[in-house]
């Protein structure tokens, strides 16, 4: 995530937080819980979950192209014992033009 460059005014970041240890749990968290028990085919129950969401991020150097945007989520939730962070990318995949950053080894996900 540090090769995208907000500096040239497009695109933004924004996160909403949600406590649900002793709350109603909205559709978000119920869909989160639900990825969670289907990847790792275990019981979850989310009592703390970080939504952050990068809007029509461009590459790094903005200056170069700014149209090609991409939009991605990192939800990182936790029942207090267990976390889990799920990465998630528009429809299409990235659409950075890869071949034109600075760095060369390119990765999409982490390790």
């Amino acid at each position: 995530w540090d090769n995208a460059d907000f500096s040239r005014g497009v695109g933004t970041t924004f996160y909403q937080e949600f406590p649900t240890l002793n709350t109603a749990k909205p559709p978000f968290i119920r869909d989160v819980e639900a990825k969670v028990r289907r990847y790792l085919r275990s019981s979850y129950s989310a009592a703390w979950t970080l939504k952050i969401t990068w809007e029509k991020a461009p590459a790094y150097a903005a200056r170069t192209d700014t149209r090609r945007t991409i939009t991605y989520q990192a939800i990182l939730t936790t029942d207090g014992f267990r976390s889990y962070v799920l990465m998630l990318y528009q429809e299409g995949g990235m659409r950075w033009d890869y071949t034109r950053l600075p760095a060369t080894n390119v990765l999409i996900g982490y390790t």
